[in-house]
């Protein structure tokens, strides 16, 4: 199909899109930055054409239904709010290294869908419970809240590492183990997903090279800490901690905004398709403790005046929770699993 080979192309302008906006942090070169929001802003062109396609594709089939029905879609989907959600951000604050950050995230999304060979890109007929115009509503918002929470999500991981370059240098006092235990798993939970989820290895050879990348990036990483001009030159490129901290909080409660309205429009859709409106499914459960988890932070940040490492560890431990929201509950029978090949929702 048209709409996947253009799909396909731009998985790889979102790659290099990060890999401009690497460059341009670590070499300190502003063309490289430059280029990467040039790479996004064609990406997420070239993401939205490849979607309106897949529609057009889907009426020309005679299925006449919106591109967010299968896993396939939905990451195609999940991968252009990132993208939108990032050129907004940069727009506001005139700041490319958080690009760095959040680009992977879409690469990643988007290589998902392009490139594993446990995602279908076939257009299927809906199933009648999935005929509704609920489905729209309820994928968008949730979506739209996912995006925002990933975005949340890479600046909690840069205040993290800002913290981690402060500590050593005696800028900020005494290391934090808690700071690079958190990173640690950050490094193998994205090396599993590259090389289990989307190259398709086995769980023990994705695993083992997921540490090993780890292993690589700390060695890298340890080599360039021990000189401090190079340190601080990466770091000084990093908006300030406290607006690092504030973009978390705003992004949270706007992902948190979304999220509601996912909830309540898919509890609407439930009972016109099931005649409920919540029955504990698998994917409704995780919702759930997903909302729980955010709310928490916002409640603690507004309620208790948390601000800093606290609130990067609960932004990243909900990301966490939106990601076995969306791909581990697919491992368990459910009326929301996307099927392992790519199926529909059902």
């Amino acid at each position: 199909m048209t709409s996947s080979l253009l799909l396909s192309v731009t998985t790889f302008i979102y790659g290099l899109a990060a890999v401009f906006y690497i460059a341009g942090w670590v070499f300190r070169r502003p063309v490289a930055a430059r280029l990467g929001t040039w790479s996004v802003w064609v990406a997420v062109a070239g993401n939205f054409a490849g979607f309106v396609l897949r529609w057009v594709e889907s009426y020309q089939m005679g299925f006449g239904h919106a591109p967010l029905s299968n896993l396939y879609e939905s990451l195609v989907f999940f991968a252009w709010t990132i993208g939108v959600s990032h050129l907004v951000i940069q727009y506001r604050y005139r700041n490319g290294v958080i690009g760095a950050f959040t680009l992977p995230l879409a690469f990643l999304a988007m290589a998902y869908a392009s490139l594993s060979p446990h995602v279908s890109d076939r257009i299927q007929p809906l199933i009648p419970a999935l005929k509704s115009n609920w489905l729209i509503a309820h994928v968008i918002t949730c979506f739209i809240g996912y995006a925002a929470f990933a975005v949340g999500f890479g600046l909690s991981i840069m205040y993290l590492l800002d913290k981690i370059a402060a500590s050593t240098d005696g800028r900020g006092g005494e290391r934090r183990i808690g700071d690079v235990v958190v990173l640690q798993f950050f490094l193998v939970g994205l090396g599993l997903i590259l090389f289990k989820f989307i190259l398709g290895w086995s769980f023990g050879a994705g695993l083992g090279a997921a540490v090993l990348l780890a292993a690589v990036v700390d060695l890298g990483a340890w080599s360039l800490g021990r000189q401090r001009r190079v340190r601080d030159e990466l770091f000084s490129r990093f908006p300030e901690p406290s607006l690092m901290d504030l973009l978390t909080h705003q992004t949270v409660m706007f992902g948190f905004v979304f999220l509601s309205a996912g909830i309540i429009t898919g509890s609407i859709w439930a009972n016109s398709a099931w005649g409920r409106y919540w029955g504990w499914d698998p994917k409704e459960t995780w919702s759930l403790i997903t909302w729980f988890v955010y709310a928490t932070l916002l409640h603690a940040r507004l309620m208790r005046g948390w601000q800093g490492r606290r609130i990067a560890y609960l932004s990243i431990l909900g990301f966490v929770a939106v990601l076995f929201t969306y791909f581990g509950v697919n491992l368990l029978p459910g009326l929301h699993s996307y099927g392992a090949m790519g199926e529909q929702l059902h």
